[in-house]
C-alpha cells in the first residue's frame, strides 16, 4: 500500500472542541469519524515522550515553567483540562505511549510532530523513534514531520523506511526544496491560510503530497482543494468535513 495524506487531519487532536495535545481530543476527533490526527511531541527532563506544543506550560496547564526542567512526575501532577473549560478539570499531559494507545484502541493515523525544546532537537527525535519503533508497526498510518531539520535528519537516519514530513513556516527558508530533496520527505506542510497560489503550485512541483495548516474556515478549505492541495489540518475537522462533503 501506498503512504496517502487523508482529506482531513484533527489539528492536536481536535483542538476546536478539547484540550490540544489530550487523551480527550483524541477520542473527540474519533467520536466525529475523523481517521487522522496530529499531535505534538517532546520529551520530559527525564526522557520520557509526552504530547505537549508549547516550551512553557503556562498556555496549557495551571502553572507555568519550562516544560524541559521537569520530570514526568511532575508533568503529570499539572492540568491540562481546566484552560480549555472546567468539564475537563484534572485532565492529564498523556505520554506519548498513552497516546499511542488511544489512537490504536481507536484505529486512528497519525501525523507525530516533533517539537523538540531548543537544544533538544535530535535527542526528542532519537527518543521519540525509539519508543515508535516498539509500539507502532503500520507504515502507511504514521507520519513523523517537524519543522526542525535536525529532527527530520535524526528520524531519516534512524529509521529512514517511515515517512516524514516538512513543516514550513509562513516565511520559509528560500532552500526549502534543497531541504525537502535531502531529507527525502512524502509530505510538506505549510501555513494554508497565508500561502499564494503561486507558492502552491511550486510546492505542487515537488511532487510530493501537501497538508495545509491550521485550517478553520470551510471556504479556504475549497480553495486549498482546488489549488491541489489534499489535506487540510485543523481545529474544527467536522467542520470541515462537513464542508467538502456539502460541496463534493
Amino acid at each position: 500500500m501506498v503512504f496517502k495524506l487523508p482529506q482531513i487531519i484533527g489539528h492536536r487532536g481536535c483542538a476546536g472542541y478539547a484540550p490540544e495535545n489530550t487523551l480527550a481530543g483524541i477520542h473527540t476527533a474519533a467520536d466525529m469519524g475523523i481517521k487522522w490526527v496530529e499531535l505534538d511531541v517532546k520529551i520530559t527532563k527525564d526522557q520520557v515522550p509526552i504530547l505537549f506544543h508549547d516550551d512553557d506550560v503556562e498556555r496549557t496547564t495551571n502553572t507555568t515553567g519550562p516544560i524541559a526542567e521537569m520530570t514526568l512526575d511532575e508533568v503529570k501532577k499539572l492540568d491540562a483540562g481546566t484552560w480549555f473549560s472546567e468539564s475537563f478539570l484534572g485532565t492529564q499531559v498523556p505520554t506519548l505511549h498513552e497516546a499511542i494507545d488511544a489512537i490504536l484502541e481507536r484505529d486512528l493515523g497519525l501525523n507525530l510532530e516533533i517539537k523538540a525544546c531548543p537544544g533538544r532537537e535530535k535527542e526528542t527525535a532519537e527518543v521519540v523513534l525509539d519508543e515508535l519503533s516498539h509500539i507502532w508497526d503500520d507504515h502507511n498510518r504514521l507520519l513523523i514531520s517537524s519543522f526542525s531539520h535536525v529532527s527530520l535528519e535524526t528520524a531519516f537516519d534512524m529509521a529512514d523506511d517511515w515517512n516524514r514530513g516538512l513543516l514550513l513556516t509562513a516565511e520559509p527558508p528560500e532552500n526549502w526544496q534543497e531541504f525537502a530533496q535531502h531529507l527525502d520527505v512524502s509530505s510538506i506542510h505549510f501555513n494554508g491560510n497565508d500561502a499564494n497560489s503561486d507558492f502552491i503550485a511550486a510546492l505542487l512541483e515537488t511532487g510530493k503530497q501537501l497538508m495545509a495548516y491550521t485550517i478553520n474556515d470551510p471556504g479556504q478549505a475549497h480553495v486549498l482543494q482546488s489549488l491541489g492541495v489534499r489535506c487540510i489540518c485543523s481545529d474544527e475537522p467536522d467542520v470541515i468535513m462537513d464542508g467538502i462533503l456539502t460541496v463534493h
